[in-house]
């Protein structure tokens, strides 16, 4: 037994993981047709819930030939749909980025009073409705709110205007790069930190060759999402945006108008770029996720 014991112990990394895989399959004690309609279950789900769909909203944005799917995207009530929506995603993630890296480097490194409350506040727009998010910027910023007649006043427009959509995709967006963030820095701990401060380089020196590096997958991971999320937003930027036309629709604002005003293929031709969004996201999402594991692994050897 001890030298069982010992051989096992002394065994390389490689050969550990083969045993460990050896022993998952070892419990895998289901019959093979039990397996096999298990995935075949789960198959037909995704096909149904998932490619069907994304494969209907191409086949009808390209029903009536390449180039009315390309004149629906260069009308100019779409160009500036695509311009709004890159501009607000790019002020969002910008925003939600920096908050990302502060509030997780805040979270995994220190311990103060209200930390768990931090972090419940970070996922608080997971749990509210996105309505109800552009609500409170009406309550706040609209013209019977808190500032409006401060904001009147001084000729400044939040509602019905970029900054409005903005703060209202930010509020939504914002739990996204913290969320990536904060397991990862907690895992990594603060050793390397210590180290290089006890050797004189200062906060921003340690952040940016120390801390930075370490997480570069994971900020890419959560800025993704982000990014993705923002883009496809609907529900806040419905409330704060006032529909109007050529100024303040998004993409996905646009899609609903062009659809309700039975302009199908425009429609699906607009909803096929935030499908495209989808694959390109899911695609760089796996790619990233293989980064951090490897990251994990071989911070662990």
């Amino acid at each position: 037994m001890t030298m069982q014991i010992a051989d096992s112990v002394s065994l390389p990394a490689s050969d550990a993981k083969a045993h460990a895989a050896a022993a998952r399959d070892n419990l895998r004690t289901e019959p093979r047709a039990v397996r096999i309609v298990i995935i075949a279950l789960a198959v037909i789900f995704l096909t149904v819930f998932v490619v069907l769909p994304l494969v209907v909203v191409f086949a009808q944005a390209l029903s009536r030939g390449i180039l009315a799917y390309f004149a629906a995207l260069a009308e100019p009530e779409a160009l500036a749909a695509i311009k709004l929506t890159l501009i607000v995603a790019a002020i969002s993630v910008g925003l939600n980025l920096v908050f990302g890296l502060v509030a997780a480097w805040a979270i995994a490194k220190f311990d103060f009073p209200g930390k768990t409350f931090l972090i419940t506040l970070i996922d608080l727009p997971f749990s509210v409705s996105p309505v109800i998010s552009g609500l409170v910027f009406v309550l706040l910023f609209g013209a019977q709110g808190y500032f409006g007649t401060w904001l009147r006043d001084h000729d400044i427009q939040i509602l019905f205007a970029v900054p409005g959509i903005a703060l209202a995709t930010t509020f939504v967006t914002f739990p996204f790069v913290a969320r990536a963030l904060i397991p990862l820095m907690q895992e990594q701990g603060t050793q390397e930190e210590e180290a290089a401060i006890s050797l004189g380089a200062s906060g921003l020196q340690t952040f940016f060759r120390v801390t930075l590096p370490n997480i570069k997958w994971g900020v890419l991971y959560g800025v993704l999402l982000c990014n993705a999320r923002a883009m496809g937003e609907f529900g806040a930027v419905s409330v704060v945006s006032g529909h109007i036309r050529g100024e303040t629709n998004t993409m996905p604002l646009l899609v609903e108008i062009l659809y309700d005003e039975y302009q199908f293929v425009a429609a699906f031709a607009i909803a096929s770029l935030l499908a495209m969004l989808a694959l390109i996201t899911l695609i760089a999402k796996t790619v990233l996720e293989r980064h951090l594991d490897e990251g994990q692994d071989a911070g662990d050897h």
